[in-house]
């Protein structure tokens, strides 16, 4: 199968895939996702031996990280295997790998080695920790990092302890940052006419999301408390019972305040000295947030979802993740897309968040199976059948069929 682009975005870009579990996979489906042809180069089920990270191929962990790519199983500890991915390097663009910052080296494929094949080539390397310093040979995992990250002091309820977010959002975040990083490294290429080393990990990844968290203390020598469903500074904004289930409310600044009295028939709160402006409510948050949820225990969510919205007061329901595919504006938007599979028939994926009116995103094709275009990558590069047959019998490439 030759490359099947998935937007015509980047599909004048080649990437070579060297990531596995989640965060340089994450940074690769970014370029797959708007057309970069990828190839996903990953050791034959012989030499990984067992499961390999990342879970299982056909699970849909893996299979929501993988779209869009084409595989080429090989060796990299042989040298003929090194030798087939220098070839691929010559004619590459970009090179994303998330192993540890000392295994590149090992292997030969850090940016002195590549650049001196490639002086165009881009390489992206996320860690743990950092590139150097005192934890750079760590290994890094999502959950480590959201704990020295900062994200665990401040999520939860006040006084229950460390709570980690739902998500890998370190992974997820490095590499998106990763991604932003090619981006930006292939634009200046366009000027310079040279690659460069971009790096990032989930450490400075995490740390960066803390955003205004991270300001209060930079700034304002404030350490961040676990606030729960409470806003740290905008109030009132939480979660509130109704009559059958939770909902959101967000209230900021004095305007959207007055509309949310309006809303509640309680006009007489916009000139109570307890709640009269933003510092006396963060002062009496307690007190106002009970004489709230007694309120709003009178009606359901979808009563007070609609009457909040005609007075333009931010609202939403609480939903799990079925009910979320089932709102009618995630409907409207598609963000739920069908991708076939030859393997596992058909599958939905939440597609990329952004639209581009002229050139959008798509899912071209669905994850491969291990080496499934070996062969044709290795034609591609010029390798004759007798070549190929080679590497087969010598265990330096593999494929699946």
């Amino acid at each position: 199968m030759p490359h099947i682009p998935a937007a015509t975005v980047l599909d004048h870009i080649t990437v070579l895939d060297l990531t596995r579990v989640r965060s340089g996979p994450t940074c690769v489906r970014q370029l797959a996702d708007w057309g970069a042809n990828v190839i996903k180069v990953e050791m034959p089920p012989a030499v990984e031996g067992g499961a390999s990270l990342g879970g299982a191929r056909h699970g849909s962990d893996f299979q929501n990280l993988h779209r869009n790519k084409r595989s080429l199983a090989l060796n990299l500890k042989e040298e003929a295997g090194k030798e087939v991915f220098y070839r691929l390097v010559a004619e590459a663009d970009v090179v994303v790998e998330n192993y540890r910052p000392d295994v590149k080296t090992r292997l030969g494929i850090d940016y002195e080695s590549l650049s001196e094949i490639n002086p165009r080539i881009i390489l992206a390397s996320i860690s743990g920790f950092g590139q150097d310093g005192p934890y750079a040979k760590r290994p890094g995992f999502d959950q480590v990092a959201q704990g020295m990250g900062g994200l665990m002091s401040i999520t939860g309820l006040p006084g229950q302890g460390p709570v980690r977010v739902g998500i890998p959002i370190a992974d997820l975040t490095a590499g998106l940052f990763a991604a932003q990083g090619v981006m930006l490294a292939l634009l200046e290429r366009e000027k310079s006419g040279k690659g460069q080393w971009l790096y990032t990990s989930l450490l400075e990844a995490q740390t960066f999301m803390l955003d205004f968290q991270s300001a209060r203390w930079l700034v304002d020598a404030e350490v961040p408390q676990q606030a729960g469903n409470n806003h740290p500074t905008s109030i009132p904004t939480g979660v509130f019972a109704t009559a059958d289930g939770h909902m959101n409310i967000a209230v900021a600044g004095q305007e959207i305040w007055g509309r949310f009295c309006r809303a509640l028939g309680q006009e007489d709160w916009m000139s109570d000295p307890d709640f009269v402006d933003a510092p006396a409510r963060s002062e009496n948050r307690d007190r106002l947030n009970g004489l709230i949820g007694d309120a709003i225990a009178a009606k359901t969510t979808a009563a007070w979802v609609e009457s909040f919205n005609e007075l333009g007061v931010p609202c939403g329901p609480i939903y799990n993740i079925g009910e979320l595919f089932g709102d009618p504006q995630v409907e409207h938007l598609g963000l739920a897309q069908p991708l076939t599979s030859p393997a596992l028939g058909e599958m939905k994926f939440v597609r990329q968040p952004v639209s581009l009116s002229r050139t959008p995103s798509s899912f071209a094709v669905a994850p491969p199976e291990v080496g499934a275009q070996t062969r044709e990558i290795l034609e591609d590069l010029g390798y004759g059948a007798d070549d190929i047959e080679a590497l087969h019998e010598n265990g330096v490439v593999a494929s699946d069929d």
